[in-house]
């Protein structure tokens, strides 16, 4: 467990009591989940930002310690300031190591050097940048590889052709959803823009002098 976060329980709560709980260097959140009853928390702003900052606060699994109490939870949602971007209340979920959850993880494309498509000039086009999945809470993937380097132009990868690690498994069962394509990135001309009109010759300077002279 790489995030440990020292807690703070809170008994009071409500808007101006969150105010309070920031102005004081704290985020207010809350912990629910599991067997037992939601409490209400705060954490200090500065560890938070460190947690978010190291890529593995949405993603793993953290420990919420206080006072001996230890609370092993997964990040369920952030608000932040529409202004500032800054985090101003978390939703923590109880979990075990072996409890499912669901939760989105970013995909990372690898093998572009080696795509065909890409070095006959085509592009990426990306239609999942995350994708959400079924996991063992103590197994959430960093993030998930999406080999493209045997792509050509026109060619679809779709959730099927990706290998998931064990026990991983995607939240969507009903389709085989695509992931990303290799599209042709060169704009050609159309016929119509090509085709010049036989009984149409483009205006010169001459031939402009001579229209107005008449």
């Amino acid at each position: 467990m790489s995030v440990v976060l020292d807690i703070t329980v809170r008994d009071k709560t409500g808007t101006g009591k969150s105010r309070e709980t920031r102005n004081n260097g704290m985020i207010p959140g809350i912990v629910y989940g599991g067997d037992e009853a939601p409490i209400s928390i705060a954490v200090k702003h500065n560890e938070v930002l460190k947690a978010i900052n190291s890529g593995q606060f949405i993603s793993s699994m953290i420990e919420l310690s206080h006072e001996g109490d230890k609370h092993k939870v997964i990040t369920k949602d952030i608000q932040f300031h529409p202004v500032t971007d800054m985090p101003l209340h978390i939703d923590f979920y109880r979990v075990t190591s072996k409890s499912e959850i669901e939760v989105e993880v970013s995909v990372n494309f690898i093998g572009e050097e080696n795509s065909p498509g890409l070095k006959q000039g085509g592009a990426l086009n990306v239609v999942r940048y995350a994708v959400e999945v079924k996991c063992p809470a103590g197994n959430i993937p960093d993030n998930i590889e999406v080999d493209i380097s045997a792509m050509e132009i026109g060619d679809a990868i779709h959730i099927s052709d990706v290998e998931l690690p064990k026990g991983v498994v995607p939240s969507i069962s009903d389709r085989d959803f695509t992931i990303a394509t290799i599209v042709n990135s060169r704009t050609s001309k159309t016929d119509e823009e090509e085709e010049v009109d036989a009984g149409e010759e483009p205006e010169t300077e001459e031939t402009a002098e001579t229209d107005n002279e008449s």
